[in-house]
């Protein structure tokens, strides 16, 4: 039985900026404004970054926009949540984050039989080299998916 992941939020952003390795899933520390308010989408990882304090794991920056039905009990829209992880995993996030030049990543923001999870990548930021070689390489395998396809027109065979 497969399980059904519906992603409410989507960081396109982290892979045209970082090289991305590792990947992790984590649970969230969340109010309930926060849950309603991203069950509805209203959650920005554009700017979010993950880091380790104190033996802990927080995302940083995260924008969940508040909830409309909210009223006063409504959350800071870009409070430090807490990452819900194993301490095996905390440990080997310390241990990449203090290499030159890592950072903990989050790529995309989903439920989970009725949970919200949160995918982290390490990335090591891209030059701008590095930006325009992607870029210059996903065009050219675009080129070519349609040279194929153009391809294969041409050589159906006519009943």
């Amino acid at each position: 039985m497969e399980e059904k992941i519906k992603i409410l939020s989507d960081n396109r952003a982290a892979g045209h900026n970082y090289h991305l390795s590792d990947r992790l899933e984590a649970g969230l520390v969340l109010t309930g404004t926060e849950v309603k308010a991203a069950r509805d989408g209203k959650v920005q990882l554009k700017e979010a970054f993950a880091e380790v304090a104190g033996n802990e794991a927080w995302l940083v920056d995260a924008h969940i926009s508040p909830y409309s039905h909210g009223n006063i009990m409504n959350h800071q829209p870009t409070r430090r949540r807490k990452l819900l992880l194993h301490r095996a995993e905390i440990d080997k996030l310390l241990g990449k984050t203090r290499e030159k030049g890592l950072t903990l990543v989050p790529t995309k923001l989903y439920l989970k039989k009725g949970r919200i999870k949160l995918e982290i990548a390490v990335g090591k930021g891209k030059k701008v080299h590095d930006k325009r070689a992607s870029a210059r390489e996903r065009e050219m395998d675009a080129e070519a998916r349609a040279g194929m396809r153009r391809r294969a027109k041409d050589v159906e065979p006519a009943s």
